[in-house]
């Protein structure tokens, strides 16, 4: 059998597993069977017998398919190659129900790594692999049906993992939420209660960002009483804190992953709250001064910096005011 006839039956093996661990009829597909062979270390010439444990992001994964099995075909002629823009369709599209089916995890020597951690990883679960080393072999079928029976007590032990590393936050009026697990959720949490607290006392929490959902905290009635229609397509900051008493509208990013309150963010926040009610206040937070130094170049004129190692003070880039809303400045026309 020639490598290119030895892959493509592979491939068509791991699809057959896949689909008597009964994943849905899209994620029978060859970018999701390469996936899972990934995860497993599996060549085309080594038995099933042999898959292992294997750590990989997502574009490690992927390099690993076009070396591993370059003459593997997603239709009649076109090769299974994914481009690096391809890279959300994988994650989502096969990683996402290899995890919800058990097959496999996420982070396991972390488990409190962010979301949105460029470090985050993936591996077959012990039960999964356990029950792919005997595909194609008599065990198989009572293998399969061993994996099944113990799915049910590992998603217990997922979820309960998760929960205890999610982040708490307590509101300004006493109530608590949690967010997903993270440095940046922890940034955002001190944000709510010591920024909040030595500079806007208070502020009502009208939204709250999470890294794992979309909010945990949106006020749309509140903010629509503010003039502010959200737009479920804008890309929100964080945090939105309203100063009551100085109506104020003081929008927050947690500086982690994603850039600080630059003249391009400004812009976009501003024709985000076109038509708000309160000043607008633009502030980024950082978790030190070491974050701080490497992004200052980028911050904004007439915006706001709070170091969490600092929380007593505030740094202003220029302006009248050392904290409050500005009207936007006309830009001059260039010829």
């Amino acid at each position: 059998m020639s490598a290119e006839d030895e892959q493509n039956a592979r491939v068509r093996e791991a699809q057959s597993a896949l689909k008597q661990l009964g994943l849905p009829t899209p994620q029978q597909n060859v970018r999701t069977a390469l996936v899972l062979l990934s995860m497993l270390d599996l060549d085309a010439d080594r038995p099933w017998a042999t898959a292992r444990q294997q750590t990989l992001g997502i574009t490690e994964s992927m390099n690993w398919m076009v070396a591993r099995y370059p003459w593997v075909k997603k239709g009649r002629k076109d090769p299974a190659r994914y481009a690096p823009n391809s890279r959300e369709s994988v994650r989502k599209d096969s990683v996402h129900q290899l995890m919800a089916a058990g097959i496999l995890e996420a982070n396991s020597d972390a488990p409190d790594r962010a979301v949105n951690s460029g470090d985050y990883s993936y591996r077959p679960t012990e039960i999964a692999l356990a029950a792919l080393r005997t595909f194609g072999t008599p065990d198989w079928p009572a293998a399969r049906a061993r994996f099944e029976q113990e799915l049910g007590s590992l998603r217990d032990r997922w979820a309960a993992e998760r929960e205890r590393h999610r982040v708490p936050v307590r509101l300004p009026d006493e109530s608590n939420v949690t967010l997903s697990a993270g440095k940046h959720s922890a940034l955002i949490a001190a944000v709510v209660e010591d920024f909040a607290a030595y500079y806007t006392p208070g502020a009502k929490v009208v939204y709250l960002g999470d890294t794992g959902a979309k909010w945990v905290v949106n006020e749309e009635t509140y903010l629509a009483d503010l003039g502010i229609k959200v737009d479920p397509h804008g890309k929100m900051p964080d945090v939105l804190l309203h100063d009551v008493d100085r109506d104020w509208l003081v929008c927050v990013e947690a500086y982690q992953s994603v850039g600080p309150m630059d003249a391009k963010r400004v812009d976009e926040l501003r024709k985000l709250f076109a038509g708000c009610r309160p000043g607008l206040v633009f502030v980024t937070a950082f978790p030190d001064r070491a974050t701080f130094r490497a992004a200052a170049v980028d911050i904004a004129w007439e915006t706001d910096v709070w170091i969490r190692d600092a929380p007593t003070h505030l740094i202003h880039f220029n302006g009248e005011r050392f904290l409050g809303p500005y009207e936007a400045q006309p830009r001059p026309e260039v010829n």
